[in-house]
């Protein structure tokens, strides 16, 4: 398991090993190539929205020069409430521009 840090949800995100290959077999152009990049977004985010398919995700996005030429690299966070307050990544990808979706923070 990964653990990447987020101050955004003030706490740390995992990443399973079971997510991680789910990845990876789904989203190729991503990992395994671009695993720091992962922890990069959810350090240092461009957007953060509420996912539209599921209620307890967040979708926290930021533009890299360096991949593909220009791309988005979007990770995808569920949130249990307290006490547990557990983050988690249920996917990421690259996008060409962003999903839409509730806008719950920008970077300014």
């Amino acid at each position: 398991m990964q653990v990447f840090s987020c101050p955004y949800l003030k706490g740390n995100v995992e990443l399973s090993d079971e997510r991680e290959a789910h990845i990876a077999l789904n989203h190729p152009d991503l990992l395994p190539t671009y695993l720091e990049q992962i922890g990069k977004t959810l350090a240092d985010p461009d957007q953060i929205r509420r996912s539209t398919r599921l209620s307890a995700a967040r979708l926290f996005s930021r533009w890299f020069e360096d991949v593909l030429h220009g791309k988005y690299v979007v990770v995808v966070v569920v949130s249990e409430p307290a006490p547990t307050e557990r983050h988690w990544i249920i996917t990421a990808y690259i996008a060409r521009r962003l999903a839409k979706g509730e806008i719950e923070w920008n970077k300014d």
